[in-house]
């Protein structure tokens, strides 16, 4: 590919609204532009990096016995109604209706097409296990898109479906997966840790997310380095602390001016903060008895040096949305902003944590402005509908499987897999009958990797100052030629026999015949960061030959044209 006619632009300066570095060197190198908010273009550069990063996924998902075959993007919403999650998905779902007024919606993953199709095909134990996978288009009206192509709306995905006949032969398919998706990464040239995750909207019964530790994620990861147990903050339990036993004491109401938090409030009464309660209020869309959607206040209560989990309290609560009330909706119940309890309200939904029941005689709000109760016990002198764990584990909190301090990382999610079970087998009627005549609900699995967002973070992981270092695996091009035109010597009869030679040899190189300095071609060649420069110039043939430099660093060098091929060969075959 000549430059000159490459379809793309460099740019010197990184677009105002770009944050993070993958961002701003991914648009200034020509490889996206943005079209709105959280939706990208992806020119031929991308594009053909794209195509490499998928052919490894294809060759690491047939490897483990995958079947590539693509559904659509558009779905009809009856499926989607079938497993209830029409009407669990709050406003990131794509919806609308078609020109007959049936409901739509546009995908954001495919587990109810899998089970669609299992429903019409798979009919005995012969036809499993199964694996399919397929390389689709996603939709999911984030309202916070973010750092480039980390957080998005539209994007492309793996996905990839495992269908079993016993938990035991969905055991194996999700190792096969967990291994292959570490082959990926490592193919990719990124490095990938797998913690224990949420299962979320996907539901079942076991998932992990792939991470790349970076500073720029919006994931909080917790590691415990003496067991090896690694959880995302949204579900990594803690070993709490058991409270000695002690009687319990008459509640008194003491006046706490100036208050309203629990730091002020332990300094006040010169108490540790694990003697309070913290009172935490959130609105939940929630479902009623009839499937209704409504919303519900929820009062929730952990002792006063933990913090609330969100994520805890959405998933007892099987809400399909989760946000803190306003002060107007506290007030209405009757609690106090900063100085209530659960103490003395009635007709209000309270979930504690497990801790609380055990916690005894602590300080809560006496749901009056400068004022709380002493020696508060949770069965005596307020209950709760949902008795849990709802705490949030942080660093340096206890491991708990080991006890031992945690380590708090941040990360950026580039992979997931889920154990689903048969949570849409059981929803869309998808069985099979046994050797002995009897049905049986197909098992599954669902795994997924987002390319976009893994390219982002190979981009983000490797680059310097003068742009991006891409690895040979899944750079553009394998070789970029730089074309410096001389007055005394014809470099073209040279640059045309490399590039015809290289491109015979599925070598395609990138070719920068344009008539720019060759101060621009360097910059450019160093943003745009393909591992292998050869320099074809008259002060390279002055020297004996054409000039070799990688990317990644070091001195240049020379090579006599009649053995350039067989280096660069050698190099990229090295690299890749």
């Amino acid at each position: 590919m000549r430059m000159s006619r490459l379809f793309s632009q460099t740019l010197r300066e990184a677009p105002a609204d770009s944050e993070i570095v993958s961002h701003q060197l991914l648009v200034r190198a020509g490889f996206i532009r943005q079209l709105g908010a959280g939706i990208f273009s992806y020119l031929p550069l991308a594009f053909r990096s794209f195509a490499r990063i998928m052919n490894i996924m294809r060759d690491e998902m047939n490897a483990i016995g995958g079947q590539e075959i693509c559904m659509p993007v558009v779905q009809p919403a009856d499926v989607w109604k079938e497993t209830g999650r029409y009407f669990q998905i709050g406003s990131e779902m794509g919806r609308f209706k078609d020109k007959t007024g049936h409901d739509m919606v546009l995908a954001m993953t495919h587990e109810e097409v899998v089970a669609d199709l299992v429903r019409g095909l798979i009919r005995s134990y012969r036809q499993l296990p199964a694996l399919i996978y397929h390389l689709q288009t996603k939709w999911r009206d984030d309202p916070r898109p973010r750092a480039g192509l980390i957080r998005v709306r539209e994007f492309t995905m793996l996905d990839s479906y495992s269908l079993d006949a016993d938990w035991n032969g969905l055991d194996e398919q999700y190792q096969a997966h967990y291994a292959a998706y570490f082959r990926i990464f490592n193919r990719c040239g990124l490095p990938a840790v797998a913690v224990q995750s949420d299962t979320g909207m996907m539901g079942g019964k076991l998932a992990h997310e792939y991470m790349y530790l970076t500073p720029i994620g919006e994931d909080s990861l917790l590691f415990c380095d003496a067991c090896g147990y690694s959880a995302n903050r949204q579900v990594a339990g803690v070993k709490k602390p058991q409270p000695s036993p002690e009687a319990l004491l008459p509640v008194e109401k003491v006046a706490t001016p100036g208050t309203s938090s629990i730091a002020d409030l332990a300094g006040f009464l010169k108490i540790p903060a694990s003697r309070t309660a913290k009172a935490v209020f959130m609105m939940a869309d929630v479902n009623d008895e009839k499937g209704a959607l409504k919303q519900e206040f929820i009062f929730a209560v952990v002792r006063g040096d933990m913090e609330v989990n969100e994520t805890k309290v959405a998933n007892l609560l099987k809400a399909k949305e989760l946000r803190p009330a306003t002060e107007e909706e506290i007030v209405n119940t009757g609690a106090v902003p900063g100085y209530a309890s659960p103490v003395g309200l009635k007709n209000i939904f309270v979930i504690v944590d497990d801790l609380i029941p055990k916690s005894l005689n602590l300080v809560a709000g006496a749901n009056e402005t400068g004022f709380h109760l002493l020696n508060v016990n949770y069965g005596r002198d307020f209950g709760a509908k949902i008795v849990a764990d709802i705490t949030a584990a942080s660093e340096g909190d206890a491991c708990e499987k080991c006890g031992k301090p945690y380590r708090l990382a941040r990360g950026v999610e580039v992979g997931n897999i889920f154990k689903l079970g048969t949570r849409y087998s059981d929803a869309l009627g998808c069985t099979f009958t046994d050797e002995n005549g009897e049905n049986h609900a197909v098992i599954m699995g669902s795994y997924g990797i987002g390319v976009g967002r893994l390219l982002a973070c190979v981009a983000e992981e490797h680059h310097d100052e003068k742009g991006l270092i891409w690895p040979q695996s899944i750079s553009p091009y394998p070789v970029h030629i730089v074309v410096l035109p001389g007055k005394l010597m014809d470099v073209a009869p040279t640059v045309e026999q490399l590039e015809k030679q290289l491109t015979a040899l599925g070598l395609e190189p990138l070719v920068d015949d344009r008539t720019e300095s060759a101060g621009v071609k360097f910059n450019d060649a160093d943003l745009i960061g393909i591992p292998l420069r050869v320099t074809v110039s008259e002060r390279a043939f002055k020297n004996g030959g054409v000039e070799l430099k990688l990317r990644s660093g070091g001195e240049a060098w020379i090579v006599p044209v009649e053995k350039a091929l067989e280096e660069i060969q050698h190099i990229v075959s090295a690299n890749d």
